[in-house]
C-alpha cells in the first residue's frame, strides 16, 4: 500500500477550474503533464520526477500534477459578470447506434440510459451509412475476417449518430472533502495508473464505460479520441458549431373556439412573426372529458360549465410549433391563464390582446412541459406511417436534399435501406399496377440502379407525403405545385423521382413485405394532465 501512497504523493490530477486555482497557490515549482489523456503516461519521465522529489525531499519547492481538458478562467479578467465562453476544446463522443437497435425499437432506450448518467447528447440524426462511412469509422477493426460482412450490416438499414458531451457534472474537490482515513490509500486508475483519483473523487465512466456496464455496448459503437471526433463530427454535423446551441423544443398550441373563428390568421401571423414553424395543423372538435382534462384547473370555479360549454361548442385548432427554447417562450408569448392577470400585468400577451367577451380565461393553450407536450402530439397527431421510394436516377446530392426536406416537413425517417430491386422486389411496392401497359418499363426504371426505400412516419403521413411529392407529371408538377419533389427534380412521368403509398392499407401491406422486422408506432393516447 505504501507504493500507493508515493503515487499519490507524486502528481495531483488537475481536471476542475477549483483545483486549477488551489494549484496556483502552490509555493516552488510546479510540474504539469499535460498528455496523458492524449498517449498515456511516460513512465521514463514518471520515474524521473519520482526520483527528483525523493533527492529534493521538500514538498514546498516541487510539485507534480496530471492535467485533463478543463475550461480556465482568467482571474483578473473583467467579463462583465458574463459566464465564461466555451471552451473549443470540450470533450465530445461519436456514437453510432446500430441498424439493429434501430428496427428494434432500442434507440430511445439507450439515449434515456446515457441520458439518465449525466451525459448530453447535443445532436442527432438517423441516417444511411455509406461504404465509405463505416470503413472511416471502423478502421481499426479492418483486418477482423468478418469485416466485410460486418460493413454490410452497417450499411443494410438506418443507424443513429449522436455528438455526446461529458455534461456539467461536477465531481467533488480536494479543498470539500477532507482526508477520509478508511480511503487514505487513494485509487490508481487501472487504464492509465498515472492518473490518481484523490480522496473524496469519484471516477467517472467513459461513454463506452457506461454502455458496457449497461449491457447495451453491442447495439452503440462510441469513438472517443479527439482527433477523429472532430473529423466524424465535420462529416455527419457539418453545422454543428453553429447549431449546437440552439435548443429547437416541439410544443402543442390551442385555440379554442371562439378565437379560432374570430381572429385565426391574425394570430397564425404572430407566431410565424415570433420564429415559430409550424410542424402540424388541424381543426378538432373536443370532447366534453378532453375539454374537463384541458380546463382543469379552472374546475373549481362558478364558470366552468359555461366554460366546458364553449369550449366543445365548435372546432378548436391544434397546432404543433417548434422553435429555439419554444416552450418558454411560448409561455412568455400568450401570457398567464387569467385575462385579468394578463391585462393589469401583461398587457402585451395574446391573452390580453385576443381576451373574448365572457370568457376570462386565455383563449390560447401551450403544453405546460416538454414531457406533457410529447404525449399531447401523440394525442391529438397520432402517427401514421407511409412507403416512400426515391428513384435510381437521383444523385447523391439531390438524395440529400429531398432527405432534408423530409425533415423540414416533420417526417421522421424510421426505417431507410437502399437497395438494387428485382422484378419481385419492384412488385412488393407497384403491385397496384402490375398488369398495366406501363409496369414494365417502371421495372426497367427501378433496375437501373439502387434505390432508397424509407418508412416516413408522423400525422397523417399518407396524405402529406403525397402532397409533398407533388402530381406525377413533373411538367404538370411545375405548374399546380411548384416546390414539390416531382417539380424540383423530376425528368419525366417514369423518372419523376419519388413514389409513395396511395393510402394507409397499400403503405402497410408495402412496407410488411419490404421490412419484414418493422413494428408501427402505436403509442398509447393519453390525455393526462
Amino acid at each position: 500500500m505504501a507504493g500507493k501512497k508515493r503515487e499519490v504523493q507524486l502528481q495531483a490530477v488537475v481536471n476542475t477550474q477549483s483545483l486549477w486555482d488551489e494549484m496556483l497557490q502552490n509555493k516552488g515549482l510546479t510540474v504539469i503533464d499535460v498528455y496523458q489523456a492524449w498517449c498515456g503516461p511516460c513512465k521514463a519521465m514518471q520515474t524521473l520526477f519520482r526520483k527528483l522529489k525523493n533527492e529534493l525531499n521538500e514538498d514546498e519547492l516541487l510539485h507534480f500534477a496530471v492535467y485533463h481538458e478543463i475550461l480556465f478562467v482568467d482571474p483578473d479578467e473583467d467579463d462583465g459578470g458574463e459566464a465564461p465562453s466555451e471552451s473549443v476544446d470540450e470533450l465530445y463522443y461519436i456514437a453510432i447506434i446500430k441498424p439493429d437497435a434501430v428496427t428494434g425499437r432500442k434507440s430511445q432506450e439507450i439515449k434515456q440510459k446515457i441520458i439518465k448518467a449525466g451525459f448530453v447528447i447535443e445532436m442527432e440524426d438517423k441516417r444511411l451509412l455509406t461504404e465509405q462511412q463505416v470503413r472511416d469509422f471502423y478502421h481499426r477493426i479492418a483486418d477482423q475476417p468478418d469485416f466485410e460482412e460486418f460493413v454490410l450490416f452497417m450499411t443494410s438499414g438506418l443507424s443513429h449518430i449522436l455528438v455526446v458531451s461529458q455534461g456539467n457534472e461536477e465531481q467533488p474537490t480536494l479543498g470539500e472533502t477532507g482526508p477520509n482515513p478508511e480511503t487514505e490509500d487513494e485509487e490508481i486508475n487501472e487504464d492509465n495508473p498515472a492518473v490518481v483519483i484523490p480522496p473524496g473523487m469519484k471516477k467517472r465512466d467513459s461513454l463506452q464505460e457506461y454502455l458496457e456496464r449497461q449491457h447495451i455496448s453491442h447495439f452503440c459503437d462510441v469513438e472517443e479520441t479527439v482527433t477523429n471526433v472532430n473529423h466524424f463530427i465535420d462529416v455527419f454535423f457539418p453545422d454543428f458549431k453553429n447549431m449546437k446551441n440552439l435548443k429547437l423544443e416541439k410544443i402543442l398550441a390551442l385555440l379554442w373556439p371562439a378565437l379560432f373563428q374570430e381572429k385565426k390568421e391574425d394570430v397564425l401571423k404572430i407566431i410565424e412573426d415570433e420564429g415559430f414553424k409550424i410542424l402540424m395543423q388541424r381543426q378538432i372538435v373536443l370532447s366534453k372529458e378532453e375539454a374537463q382534462t384541458l380546463c382543469q384547473e379552472y374546475e373549481n370555479e362558478d364558470y366552468f360549465g359555461k366554460l366546458i360549454e364553449k369550449m366543445t361548442s365548435g372546432p378548436s385548432l391544434a397546432l404543433v410549433l417548434v422553435r429555439d427554447h419554444g416552450l418558454q417562450h411560448w409561455k412568455e408569448l400568450i401570457g398567464p391563464s387569467s385575462v385579468q392577470k394578463a391585462k393589469e400585468s401583461f398587457p402585451d400577451s395574446l391573452c390580453a390582446r385576443f381576451a373574448m367577451e365572457g370568457l376570462p380565461i386565455n383563449q390560447l393553450y401551450g403544453s405546460d412541459s416538454l414531457e406533457a407536450a410529447e404525449r399531447e402530439i401523440q394525442y391529438f397527431f397520432p402517427p401514421q406511417s407511409t412507403l416512400a421510394l426515391l428513384k435510381p436516377h437521383l444523385t447523391q446530392e439531390q438524395r440529400e436534399e429531398i432527405l432534408k426536406l423530409i425533415r423540414e416537413a416533420g417526417f421522421e425517417i424510421t426505417q431507410m435501406k437502399e437497395v438494387l430491386l428485382n422484378e419481385e422486389e419492384a412488385e412488393n411496392i407497384y403491385s397496384k399496377i402490375k398488369g398495366k401497359d406501363f409496369y414494365q418499363d417502371v421495372v426497367e426504371m427501378l433496375t437501373e440502379g439502387p434505390s432508397l426505400v424509407m418508412v416516413l412516419t408522423r400525422w397523417n403521413a399518407v396524405s402529406d407525403w403525397r402532397r409533398l411529392m407533388g402530381p406525377v407529371e413533373p411538367e404538370e408538377a411545375k405548374i399546380l405545385s411548384p416546390d414539390s419533389i416531382r417539380a424540383r427534380f423530376g425528368r419525366s412521368v417514369l423518372k419523376n423521382a419519388v413514389h409513395g403509398s396511395s393510402n394507409t392499407y397499400e403503405a402497410m401491406e408495402s412496407i410488411n413485405r419490404i421490412f419484414a422486422d418493422f413494428v408501427p408506432e402505436t403509442p398509447e393516447r393519453n390525455l393526462k394532465l
